[in-house]
């Protein structure tokens, strides 16, 4: 089932969340996020954008949102994508119905494009946003420095 996220729900975003920290180039944090820090993510992201999470049996398996893109006030109506699944989320079609409600959510609430950043090489993602009509619009080279080895960044849009 697909709901807004509750502050309640922080501490099991973090443990989804901090796996792909850690692990992966998949985002550039480097330093994992506690509980504090998610609710407190939470409770920015909510002030203006949806985040929903996707729960069976009681269990949050994964969670997307909108955030800001960037922060000149021309760019308002433009919005970055994100969409995180935890082990148990994967491989079940979760994160395209997540990413499907997110959209119907982002063009209800105005926004004109949503925009997904991906760090490449990325497969799943970039088969994700495909799916859903997302179109490769950019590509930067050796935008991030992690794990001691340079990695790309690439642009999906979709016009909501």
């Amino acid at each position: 089932m697909i709901r807004p996220v509750q502050q309640s729900d922080a501490p099991t975003l973090a443990d989804i969340y901090n796996p792909f920290i850690r692990d992966t180039t998949i985002t550039f944090e480097e330093e994992q996020v506690t509980a504090e820090e998610m609710a407190a993510r939470i409770a920015r992201v909510t002030a203006t954008f949806p985040w929903i999470v996707w729960e069976e049996q009681g269990v949050v398996l994964g969670y997307a949102y909108g955030s800001t893109w960037r922060t000149r006030h021309a760019y308002r109506f433009a919005v970055e994508t994100t969409v995180y699944l935890g082990p148990g989320g994967q491989g079940k079609g979760i994160g395209s119905k997540l990413y499907e409600t997110l959209m119907v959510e982002l063009k209800a609430q105005g926004f004109h494009s949503a925009l997904g950043c991906l760090a490449l090489p990325n497969e799943p993602s970039v088969r994700l946003h495909e799916k859903l009509g997302f179109q490769k619009v950019g590509h930067m080279k050796e935008a991030g420095w992690k794990f001691g080895a340079w990695v790309d960044v690439g642009f999906w849009e979709r016009m909501l």
